[in-house]
């Protein structure tokens, strides 16, 4: 059994930076691939970003590759997702999330690849 809770959300101008956490209970974090997911109001839950359990690979969606780095610290049981040039569009309810470890990381952007999440976060663009 994991627990993870975000934190670290807030309101944050376009441009501007943020940086969420996942702290995860339990002594086998070191053995998920841990998930970034979002939803805004009225859409359906959608993949941010992955990182496999030794830290060594990540994967993102291409609405996010280049402004958000997803990385962390086993020692910590903590996952980070470091956004920067947030846009409007980043608006939504973030979760991390935790699934079985696996080579192919681009398979876990479906939700259905993932065990355990957490209760969410909000970020909140603002023009």
């Amino acid at each position: 059994q994991v627990q993870l809770v975000e934190s670290g959300g807030g309101l944050v101008q376009a441009g501007g930076s943020l940086r969420l956490s996942c702290a995860a209970s339990g002594r086998t974090f070191s053995s998920y691939a841990m998930g970034w997911f979002r939803q805004a109001p009225g859409k359906e839950r959608e993949f941010v970003a992955v990182i496999r359990r030794s830290g060594g690979s990540t994967y993102y969606a291409d609405s996010v590759k280049g402004r958000f780095t997803i990385s962390r610290d086993n020692a910590k049981n903590t996952v980070f997702l470091q956004m920067n040039s947030l846009k409007l569009e980043d608006t939504a309810v973030y979760y991390c999330a935790a699934g079985r470890d696996t080579y192919f990381l681009a398979s876990k952007s479906s939700t259905s690849e993932y065990d355990y999440w957490g209760q969410g976060t909000q970020v909140t663009v603002s023009s």
